[in-house]
C-alpha cells in the first residue's frame, strides 16, 4: 500500500470518528446552536456577580491576549461565549498571512466566531442544568483538575510542558472524553492548584443555570458628556483637524484611555467608524491603523471597554483639559496649511513622513515624547504579548533620553524627512505577505543613505559650533518625568518605566524624533503578529539599525577615543557586515564632544550629567530608598542590588519577593539582566550570553508583567536569602532556594499567595496596574 493511500485511509478514518462522536453528542445532548446568554440585571448568578471575580483571579493569568491557550480570552465575557481554537496566532514559519482573530474586531458575535471556527466552552445544546455542565468543556476542564491534584514540589517534565512553544491541546466538546483519559493532570488551571471548593460550587452554579451575563450597566451621563466632547474635537470638518486626527489614532489605537479627571473606573479604545458621532459605532477592522478604511471619511470613535486589565496588554493615557489644550496648541495653532488630505495607499501610509509631512516636526515629536513612556511602550509591552523576535534586539537593561524638541525642529523639518521618504521607507510597505527577502540588500542600502545625508544635514545644522552639549537633551521642561527612562528586557517580554532604575547599564540610547517615529511605525502601527515569517524576520532586522541609531546618538556625546571602547565592548564577537556597518556609523558623524571630561570613565560620567541635566523631573517611583525598609533588610536588598556574575545566572528573569517586617509585608521585584556579547543577531542567542556579566536590579513593589518567580520570606530569614542567592552555583541550588523560599506553582498555598499580589496590586496608585500573567512561571 502506497503511503498516500495510507495517508487517505487515516484521513478517512479520522472523519468517521468525528462523525461518529458529533452524533453521539447530538444523541447525548441534542443539536448544537449558540445561545442568548443575557440576563436582566436582577439576576443573582449572573457572570458579573459569581463567575467573574473567580474567572479573574485563577483564569485571567494564562488566558489573556494572543497567547492565551486555544484563544480562549477571558478578560470578557465575549471571549467565553466566543470560546476556543486550534489556529494559531503565533507561527514563525507560516509563508502567508493568517486571518485576523481579534476580538471585538474581526467578528461581532458568537455565530460570526462559529464561522471562523472557533467552538464552544460553554454548553450550546439542550439548556437543562445537567447538560449545561456535562457539554461544557469549560466545567469539565476545571473539574478535572479538581479530581486530579497536582503533585507536590517540581513538576514531571514528562507531563507538564510551560514552554512558550509548546504544542498546544484544544480539545472540543466531541474530543473531550479521549482528552480526559489521556491527559487527566491538564486540567484548568493548567499547572496550578485547582479552584477551592467554593469557587468551584460557585462557578458550577453559574453554568448549570445557562451561563448568563448581564453585560455592563449604562454609561453615567458624566462619561456621556466627556466622550461626546472628546469626539466633537476628534471629527472637526477642517482638514487640519482631520489630518491630526489621524495622526494621533494611528499612535493611540492601542491605548486604554481614560477620564482622570472623572477617574479610573472606565477605559475607551480610540477606533475608526465608519458612523459620525451620535451614531452606533460601526467599527473599521483594518490590519494595520493606517490602512485604506473602505470609506470616504472614518470618524474618529471613543469606544468602551469591557475588559478587565491585564498588566501585559495595558497602556494606559489619560484624556483631560489639559491635553486637549495641548494638542490644539501642537497642531492646530501653529501656522501651516493642509491642502489635501494624504493618501491611503500602503507606500505612502506606512511612511509618516510622508502622510504627515505638513505638520510641524515639533509638533509630531513633541507629541510623541510628552508621553514617551506610552510611546516607547507600545513596542515594548504592546499586545503582540510574545515577544522574542522583536526584543532580542535590543539590551537586557539600558537608559533612554531624548533630542529636545526646540533642537529637533532646527535639525529635522517636515520637507527634509520627506525628501528622505524613499530612504526611510519600512518593512510593512511591502505588506504582510512579504517574501523578498533580498530586498534586504536595498534596505541596506537606503538605510546608508539616510545615515549619510542625515549626517551632512546634521553637521550643517547642529547649533554649539557642531559640538553635542547636554544642552540637546529634553529635560522634561523641568517637570515630565517622561524626560528619562529604564527599560528592561526579559527574555521575551520587557518593561519600560520612568526614571532611571537600578545600576548604571552597559548601554544607554538618546532617540531623536526620525528614530523614535520609526520605531513606531516598525514594530507599533505597522507590525502585524498574524502576518508571514518574511514580514517578522524583516521587522527584527530593520530594528538593528534603529537600536544602532539610539546607541551612537548617546555615544556622540563622549569623547572619540571612549566611543570606539564602548562600541567595541558592546559589539564583541559581531558578524562582518555589522562591524563595517559600525565602523561607517562612527565615520559619517564625527563631531567632537563639547562636554569636558575629568576622570577615566567617561560613561559614567555622561550619566551623572545626564540626571543633572533631566534634574526635578527624574521620576524616582522605583528608587529602592523609597521603600522605606526596615535598616535590616534595607542592608541585606542592597547586596542584590547590582550584583553581578554567575550565581546571578542562576535566577529567572523576573522574581516576586514578599518580605515580612514588623509593619507588615513588603514586596520587592529582583529584575535578572542577561549578559550578551552582543544582540545584533536574531539567531544563536544562547551562544552569544555571558552569564558572568548578569546583573541584579532590585525594585520596590511590582515591576513587569510576566513573574517568573515567587518567593516569601519570613521575618528573621532575609539574610540567610541573599546568602542562598549569593552561592547559587547550579540548577541544584536554585531548587533548594525555592524549596526553602519559594512558592511554586504546584503549591497548595499557591492561591493564597498570589490573592496577597493580586490585592496589592489592585491598590497600587498608578494607572497602568492590571493582572499579571502566570504563564512564565518556572518549574524547577
Amino acid at each position: 500500500m502506497s503511503s498516500r493511500i495510507a495517508l487517505v485511509l487515516v484521513s478517512l478514518a479520522i472523519a468517521g470518528c468525528t462523525v461518529l462522536a458529533v452524533r453521539s453528542i447530538d444523541e447525548r445532548y441534542g443539536p448544537a446552536a449558540v445561545r442568548d446568554r443575557i440576563a436582566p440585571p436582577s439576576d443573582a448568578t449572573s457572570y458579573e456577580r459569581t463567575a467573574q471575580p473567580i474567572f479573574e483571579r485563577r483564569c485571567l493569568v494564562c488566558h489573556a491576549c494572543y497567547d492565551a491557550p486555544c484563544q480562549l480570552k477571558m478578560e470578557r465575557f465575549a471571549g467565553i461565549d466566543r470560546g476556543a481554537t486550534t489556529a494559531q496566532v503565533y507561527d514563525a514559519a507560516r509563508l502567508l498571512e493568517a486571518p485576523m482573530t481579534r476580538l471585538g474586531e474581526d467578528a461581532q458575535t458568537t455565530a460570526q466566531w462559529r464561522d471562523k471556527g472557533f467552538f464552544p466552552v460553554l454548553n450550546e445544546r439542550k439548556q437543562t442544568p445537567s447538560t449545561n455542565l456535562d457539554a461544557s468543556v469549560l466545567y469539565r476542564m476545571l473539574m478535572l483538575k479538581a479530581q486530579n491534584p497536582l503533585p507536590r514540589g517540581v513538576l514531571p517534565s514528562n507531563v507538564f510542558d510551560f514552554s512558550i512553544d509548546r504544542q498546544a491541546t484544544c480539545p472540543a466538546l466531541e474530543s473531550m472524553s479521549a482528552f480526559e483519559k489521556q491527559h487527566p493532570q491538564w486540567g484548568m488551571p493548567f499547572g496550578l492548584p485547582a479552584l477551592s471548593p467554593l469557587e468551584l460550587f460557585t462557578v458550577k452554579r453559574w453554568l448549570a443555570n445557562g451561563a448568563k451575563a448581564n453585560g455592563p450597566p449604562p454609561l453615567s451621563q458624566t462619561y456621556v458628556d466627556a466622550v461626546a466632547r472628546w469626539e466633537a474635537f476628534l471629527n472637526d470638518d477642517a482638514p487640519k483637524s482631520q489630518l491630526m486626527s489621524r495622526y494621533i489614532y494611528e499612535h493611540l489605537f492601542l491605548g486604554d484611555l481614560y477620564f482622570d479627571e472623572i477617574g479610573t473606573a472606565e477605559h475607551f479604545h480610540l477606533v475608526r467608524s465608519t458612523t459620525p458621532p451620535g451614531q452606533p459605532i460601526d467599527i473599521i477592522a483594518s490590519r494595520r491603523p493606517y490602512d485604506d478604511p473602505g470609506v470616504p471619511r472614518p470618524y474618529y470613535r471613543l469606544q468602551r471597554s469591557t475588559e478587565a486589565l491585564v498588566s501585559k496588554t495595558h497602556m494606559a493615557y489619560a484624556l483631560n483639559a489639559r491635553r486637549m489644550q495641548r494638542w490644539e496648541e501642537l497642531f492646530l495653532r501653529p501656522d501651516y496649511v493642509v491642502d489635501e488630505l494624504p493618501s491611503y495607499k500602503t507606500p505612502d501610509a506606512s511612511n509618516p513622513f510622508v502622510t504627515f509631512r505638513a505638520i510641524p516636526v515639533k509638533s509630531r515629536y513633541q507629541f510623541m515624547i510628552d508621553e514617551a513612556q506610552y510611546t516607547i511602550m507600545g513596542f515594548i509591552k504592546g499586545p503582540v504579548c510574545r515577544g522574542q523576535i522583536a526584543l532580542n534586539v535590543i539590551e537586557d537593561n539600558f537608559w533612554v533620553w531624548f533630542i529636545d524638541p526646540d533642537v529637533e525642529a532646527v535639525t529635522h523639518d517636515g520637507e527634509f524627512l520627506a525628501k528622505q521618504a524613499k530612504n526611510l521607507t519600512l518593512p510593512a510597505a511591502l505588506g504582510s505577505n512579504n517574501l523578498r527577502l533580498l530586498q534586504w540588500v536595498r534596505y541596506s542600502k537606503m538605510e546608508e543613505d539616510w545615515l549619510e545625508a542625515n549626517a551632512k544635514h546634521n553637521r550643517a545644522t547642529y547649533p554649539n559650533g557642531h559640538k553635542l552639549t547636554l544642552d540637546l537633551i529634553w529635560n522634561g521642561d523641568g517637570v515630565n518625568s517622561n524626560a528619562a527612562l529604564t527599560i528592561f528586557r526579559h527574555f521575551d517580554s520587557a518593561t519600560v518605566v520612568r526614571g532611571l532604575v537600578g545600576p548604571e547599564p552597559k548601554t544607554a540610547w538618546v532617540i531623536d524624533y526620525p528614530l523614535l517615529e520609526r520605531i513606531h511605525y516598525l514594530l507599533v502601527a505597522g507590525y502585524d503578529v498574524y502576518g508571514n515569517a518574511g514580514l517578522q524576520l524583516f521587522s527584527r532586522l530593520y530594528m538593528d539599525f534603529l537600536r544602532i541609531g539610539g546607541e551612537f546618538n548617546f555615544l556622540y556625546f563622549l569623547p572619540p577615543e571612549a566611543r570606539n571602547a564602548a562600541v567595541h565592548y558592546w559589539y564583541r564577537g559581531a558578524e562582518k557586515t555589522i562591524a563595517k556597518y559600525l565602523d561607517d556609523y562612527q565615520v559619517l558623524f564625527d563631531q567632537a564632544t563639547g562636554i569636558a571630561y575629568t576622570g577615566a570613565d567617561p560613561q559614567h560620567e555622561l550619566y551623572e550629567h545626564l540626571k543633572e541635566r533631566i534634574g526635578p523631573a527624574l521620576a524616582t517611583h522605583y528608587d529602592l530608598d523609597r521603600a522605606k525598609l526596615p535598616d535590616d533588610l534595607a542592608r541585606e536588598i542592597r547586596r542584590l542590588d547590582g550584583a553581578k556574575g554567575l550565581p546571578v545566572s542562576w535566577l529567572p528573569e523576573l522574581s516576586i519577593v514578599r518580605f515580612e517586617t514588623s509593619a507588615g509585608w513588603r514586596t520587592l521585584t529582583i529584575v535578572h539582566n542577561d549578559g550578551h556579547s552582543n544582540v545584533a543577531t536574531m539567531f544563536d542567542e544562547d551562544d552569544r550570553r555571558r552569564p558572568q556579566e548578569d546583573t541584579l536590579s532590585v525594585v520596590p513593589g511590582y515591576l513587569g508583567a510576566y513573574p517568573n518567580a515567587f518567593f516569601e520570606v519570613r521575618r528573621g530569614e532575609a539574610q540567610a536569602f541573599v546568602d542562598a542567592i549569593e552561592n547559587l552555583s547550579g540548577d541544584a541550588d536554585f531548587g533548594r532556594l525555592m524549596d526553602r523560599f519559594g512558592v511554586r506553582r504546584s503549591d497548595p498555598a499557591f492561591w493564597n499567595y498570589s490573592d496577597a499580589v493580586f490585592s496589592e496590586v489592585e491598590a497600587l496608585d498608578y494607572a497602568d496596574r492590571g493582572v499579571l500573567d502566570y504563564s512564565r512561571i518556572e518549574n524547577r
